[in-house]
């Protein structure tokens, strides 16, 4: 994926995160399924979002961003700020 691929895809899960939260709020689904929902929306997101990083961090410093890859959820959810 490359980056215009990895933002589109960022993108479209941002409006599938609204569209949860607009169907809790209409009643359309119960909190139950949000929650699971948005939980595997969420850690899609945060692999996106490294995988961007990733990208950014190869090109910046002379390598192929090509290389960089999809780290696993737990991976990727074990990082701290």
């Amino acid at each position: 994926m490359d980056q215009e691929q990895i933002l589109a895809r960022i993108s479209s899960m941002v409006d599938d995160e609204r569209t949860l939260r607009d169907s809790l709020a209409s009643g359309a689904i119960d909190e139950a399924t949000e929650r699971a929902r948005l939980g595997v929306l969420e850690r899609e997101l945060d692999q996106c979002w490294d995988l961007l990083r990733q990208r950014r961090a190869k090109a910046e410093f002379g390598e192929n961003p090509d290389e960089a890859r999809v780290r696993p959820a737990a991976e990727v959810e074990g990082y701290r700020s």
